[in-house]
C-alpha cells in the first residue's frame, strides 16, 4: 500500500463543478512533490458550506484508489 499526503483547498465555487459533472478526477502534487489523480467523488464527505481545505492522505493498492482520509485542518 502506498501513502500520498497533501494539501488541499478548494472553494465552494470550485467544489461545485465537480457536483455539476463537468470534473471527474483530481490532481495533486503531493508533499513530496509527485503527481496523483484520484476520482473527486471521494471528496464530498469532506465537503463544507465554504468548500474544502486541509491535510489528507491518499492511500492505494497497485497503483488503485484505495482510501481517502482527512489528517488535519
Amino acid at each position: 500500500m502506498q501513502n500520498y499526503y497533501f494539501n488541499l483547498t478548494l472553494t465552494r465555487d470550485e467544489m461545485l463543478r465537480y457536483y455539476q459533472g463537468q470534473v471527474q478526477a483530481i490532481v495533486v502534487t503531493t508533499l513530496t512533490g509527485v503527481r496523483v489523480q484520484f476520482p473527486a467523488m471521494h471528496l464530498r464527505q469532506y465537503m463544507t458550506t465554504s468548500g474544502i481545505n486541509g491535510k489528507f492522505c491518499l492511500k492505494t493498492q497497485n497503483n488503485k484508489f484505495f482510501s481517502l482520509i482527512k489528517v488535519s485542518v
